[in-house]
């Protein structure tokens, strides 16, 4: 807008336009090249897969190498270190699981007689029905199993000599043959696990190599970013691994403790099954918990045993769940539960059991990819666990979805930290003006802006109650840039003390559309908080045939409120209107659209249009509303020389028949 200071005056033309279109080529691109990576990622599973897992294996050992770097160890010293212990725990843990899981198998045909009891008494409660015949059924044949098998353990003459006996003649084998037999099962696994152990110990070594070279060849344009985002996958992994392992420990050691008091067998390999298990998202503690089940089941002749280790895993996931996950985990994944389940089926289906294991890091690494490379944001969109909406266009979609009550959980939500005056004058308002942007385009239709404008009604009756508790508050301060914690473009602004409004009659009214309206009973609601009596009066009532009905007097100051800018004209005349009704009338108007009315002097607008003031934030609006500045005056030649036409012939007639002839 133009320095007014002389001359007609020149109000800012504010056109809408749509956000810009996204352009296909990229996303097809983009979709593409991750089908082409799905691709290899399948068929290439034996050769990439160990080097997914080196690779994770040095992101969790890294902060141990840097804290053993620390206390003036060598980098090569540190890293060997670092390595054997982590692998010698791996291979202690499943030295101890292997030997836990060969005593169970030894002492399992002597649990089978409890098993049959407690079917036989299962079947009894439930005769007749199916499901308890057809589990009897299969107890029943895995007991005579179990009794086959301790019968060849004895002796040949214990066996029916009037059945034949099959007999199979094996040729001995040679010591090399059977040396083989043995040894080929191992073979891929200790190569796999050698060839980790080697990959690991070299990324270590040669971590900043590594890094440089990555740079070098996927964002030596941008150094900054791509930076950033390795050193975001980093830390988010490293994190995740290292919490995870610390909730599987506090999980595992307390289930093994209370496994062995209450009297389950090998409870050392529970406790660190439970402990390896919940590695896997969702359903490694349901496997951890099924095994002791079944075991505390088949162990002792009542139920008591089998209550106590479900009671005992059910409190541990609660403990975990509930306090133990929150307290550690926050937000340091930055993945969606959702996504979580989804990155798991995933996984599995790519890389079977260890693509479970791995699913939960490998998506952290594509979120922290979609959230520094343009072309992958849909990944962060998709996966992240971080708001995809401003809070003013989350609130937009719900008013426009025509749900008002999932509208108000959000506002109350926020409302937990923050007053009324923020909420409205960073949320609500501004989501206001983004159906006033639709219908200035014209994409939003007169029945849907009246829909939007209803749905924001029955927001602000929804929260009088939280206004009411407000008003009893002694002091309400806001922040001068009308910003709420929280939200993604919240500033740092002063605080301010809004004055108070005992004793004060404000009329709040809509300027020309229903949404309008809907923020002048906000901002009512605001001015009611600080002890002001207020009215709300439509746009309807302060049209030209309707504005002689409406009863201006008694008030202190009117306010009216406009979304769209380029309606100031017509606030000029309702200023001229109202103060004409009463001219001890402060008339103030508040053009919410503030980023509009950026670099306007506001206070030469308010002298060329004859208001008190103009606003453009909430807080602001608040201040000047509640001022007590005396009213300006019209001024006289303004009047009659800006009278309507038809007047102006009036006068001109009645000055030629008062002329003398």
């Amino acid at each position: 807008m133009a320095d007014v200071t002389g001359g007609p005056i020149r109000f800012p033309k504010v056109s809408y336009t749509g956000a810009p279109g996204l352009s296909g080529t990229p996303i097809l691109q983009s979709l593409l090249l991750i089908c082409l990576a799905v691709v290899a990622l399948y068929f290439a599973r034996e050769v990439i897969l160990p080097f997914a897992i080196a690779v994770l294996l040095s992101f969790a050992l890294q902060p141990v190498v840097s804290r053993l770097r620390r206390i003036g160890l060598p980098r090569v010293v540190a890293v060997v270190i670092s390595v054997l212990l982590a692998f010698l725990i791996i291979l202690a843990i499943s030295v101890v699981v292997v030997l836990q899981l060969n005593e169970l198998a030894r002492e399992l045909p002597t649990y089978q007689s409890n098993i049959i009891a407690k079917i036989r008494s299962l079947k009894e409660l439930g005769a007749g029905s199916g499901s308890i015949e057809r589990l009897s059924g299969v107890v029943e044949r895995v007991g005579s199993e179990l009794n086959q098998l301790g019968e060849s353990a004895g002796p040949v003459e214990t066996a029916d000599r009037r059945n034949p006996i099959l007999v199979e003649i094996f040729s001995p084998q040679r010591p090399i043959e059977m040396l083989t037999e043995l040894i080929a099962p191992l073979i891929e696994p200790l190569a796999t696990t050698g060839l980790v152990i080697v990959v690991v110990i070299f990324m270590l070594l040669d971590r900043e190599e590594l890094r440089d070279r990555f740079i070098r060849l996927v964002g030596y344009s941008d150094l900054h970013r791509t930076t950033e985002a390795i050193q975001d996958a980093g830390r988010r992994v490293s994190q995740y691994l290292l919490t995870q392992l610390v909730v599987n420990v506090t999980y595992g050691v307390p289930i093994g403790i209370g496994l062995w008091l209450i009297g389950v067998p090998n409870a050392l390999l529970w406790g660190l099954l439970a402990t390896i298990l919940r590695f896997l998202p969702y359903i490694g503690p349901f496997i951890a918990a099924v095994l002791p089940l079944v075991l505390a089941l088949a162990v002792a002749p009542g139920w008591s045993l089998l209550l106590w280790t479900a009671g005992l895993f059910l409190t541990m996931e609660l403990i975990s769940n509930n306090i133990v996950e929150p307290l550690l985990y926050g937000s340091r994944t930055g993945l969606s539960p959702l996504a979580i389940i989804a990155a798991a089926i995933f996984w599995t289906w790519l890389w079977g059991p260890i693509g479970l294991v791995l699913s939960t890091p490998l998506t952290v690494c594509l979120v922290v990819l979609g959230r520094h490379v343009p072309q992958f944001e849909f990944l962060q969109v998709m996966l992240g666990n971080e708001p995809v909406l401003d809070p003013k266009e989350r609130l937009y979609q719900r008013l426009l979805a025509a749900d008002p009550d999932e509208a108000t959980d959000n506002a109350e939500e926020m409302l937990e930290e923050d007053y009324l005056v923020d909420f409205y004058g960073t949320v609500a308002i501004p989501a206001l003006l983004l159906g006033e942007h639709d219908r200035a385009r014209g994409v939003l239709s007169g029945e849907q802006m009246r829909q939007v404008a209803a749905s924001a009604s029955t927001l602000l009756r929804n929260l009088e109650e939280i206004a009411e508790e407000e008003s009893e508050e002694e002091d309400i301060t806001a922040t001068e840039e009308g910003t709420v914690a929280g939200a993604p473009e919240a500033g740092q602004g002063d605080e301010v003390e809004l004055p108070d409004g005992e004793g004060r009659r404000i009329l709040c009214i809509g300027g020309r559309t229903e949404l309008d309206d809907v923020s002048a009973a906000m901002f009512a609601q605001v001015l009611d908080v600080q002890g002001a009596e207020t009215e709300v009066a439509t746009h309807v009532q302060i049209q030209p045939r309707n504005l002689r009905e409406l009863a201006v007097r008694g008030f202190d100051t009117a306010v009216i409120a406009f979304l769209n800018p380029n309606s100031l004209g017509h606030g000029r005349f309702l200023v001229r209107r109202l103060k004409r009704a009463s001219p001890r009338l402060r008339v103030g108007i508040v053009l919410w659209d503030a980023e509009a009315m950026d670099g306007t002097d506001l206070e030469v607008l308010a002298h060329e249009i004859s208001a008190d003031f103009v606003a453009t934030r909430m807080t602001d609006a608040v201040v000047r509303t509640l001022s007590n500045e005396p009213p300006v005056k019209l001024d006289a030649p303004k009047l009659i020389r800006r009278r309507r036409p038809q007047v102006r012939e009036h006068l001109a007639e009645a000055a030629i028949t008062r002329a003398p002839s």
